[in-house]
């Protein structure tokens, strides 16, 4: 049970790493190519694409204490994915805005 809680904790940081200093810092390098370039923007367009649906409808607040192990493994797979050219943000993040009505918020453009 404590490797588990271990491991869990391990892709959570590694998650909280990757949605709030690594991803948007290459946002900020090369804004041309990212629709985003905020840590919550992308957060948002992680665990909703993992949750496939607006994550607070499926998960409590806030989310990454509440992540299954599997949801935390699938939150940094999409990170590293999208970190890698892997995964298409646009996509992504007009898939998080068409599950919650929304069009592009001024706050979360590069």
């Amino acid at each position: 049970m404590n490797a588990q809680k271990e491991e869990k904790g391990n892709l959570i940081a590694d998650y909280m790493h990757l949605t709030k200093e690594v991803l948007p810092s290459m946002a900020r390098s090369d804004p041309r190519n990212w629709p985003v370039s905020e840590d919550h923007c992308f957060q948002r367009i992680v665990l909703d694409n993992v949750c496939d649906g607006v994550w607070y409808e499926h998960l409590g607040r806030p989310a990454y204490k509440h992540l299954t192990n599997d949801q935390a493994q699938r939150a940094v797979k999409l990170c590293q994915d999208i970190a890698e050219g892997r995964a298409n943000l646009t996509q992504l993040n007009q898939q998080s805005l068409f599950w919650r009505g929304k069009s592009l918020a001024p706050s979360c453009r590069s």
